[in-house]
């Protein structure tokens, strides 16, 4: 019988929602594997706008619902409206969405506070045991919500190939287990159930950052 999956957007667009080719990673992977994949974001304005060609905010505003279903191509559900009972796994793509529209890490770092709705559906995936895969800055949700779990976002030596290696140091803080993984692999979380990868935490070609999140797909799919 086909995987259910749900996929859980943030937006479109690396700076200010779902990274858009994590995403697509995403479903080509679970699309091979035969899962059978609904589309969920919250319905709820963005923290902010970025335009994408100079790296900086708007005055714009935007609902992360409606521009999530941009990667959808129009078919995404509430987030609210998501039923555990009704999947197998859950996958979370990274982008700095994660970061500004599930969670405030952009502003809080380690400190922050998840959207309450998302936490508590992580929590329930997690309590059914039910797995969860997160790719790039997503697994900050993880260490924030199950606290001891083990997971990466690559390296924890900063160095021009992995420019974001500090998260790293901010997740052992947390009390997770950090580790270093390459850019093409994932980590598996056996208790927790939790699979991760870098993607473009790293500054890697996208065939690597697809093969990573590729990896992270299949085991999810092996433990649901």
């Amino acid at each position: 019988m086909a995987k259910r999956v749900a996929v859980i957007l943030s937006g479109c667009g690396v700076y200010d929602g779902t990274e858009i080719h994590e995403a697509s990673a995403v479903l080509v992977h679970l699309s091979r594997a035969g899962a059978k994949v609904t589309m969920f974001a919250p319905n709820a304005d963005q923290m902010h706008v970025v335009n994408h060609c100079e790296g900086k905010p708007t005055e714009e505003k935007r609902n992360i619902l409606q521009e999530s279903a941009r990667i959808a191509r129009g078919d995404v559900t509430d987030l609210a409206k998501l039923d555990v009972s009704a999947f197998d796994a859950a996958i979370i793509p990274g982008g700095f969405g994660v970061a500004k529209n599930l969670s405030d890490w952009a502003v809080k770092n380690k400190d922050c506070t998840i959207l309450p709705h998302l936490e508590k559906l992580i929590k329930a995936f997690h309590k059914a045991g039910k797995p969860l895969g997160m790719c790039c800055i997503s697994p900050i949700l993880a260490a924030k919500i199950l606290p001891g779990c083990e997971l990466t976002v690559g390296q924890d030596k900063e160095c021009e190939k992995w420019p974001f290696a500090q998260t790293a140091g901010a997740v052992k803080e947390m009390g997770c287990k950090h580790v270093n993984t390459d850019v093409d692999k994932a980590h598996v979380d056996v208790k927790n159930k939790l699979v991760t990868t870098s993607a473009f935490m790293c500054n890697a070609p996208v065939h690597e950052v697809f093969d990573g999140v590729g990896a992270m797909v299949k085991e999810t799919l092996k433990l649901a």
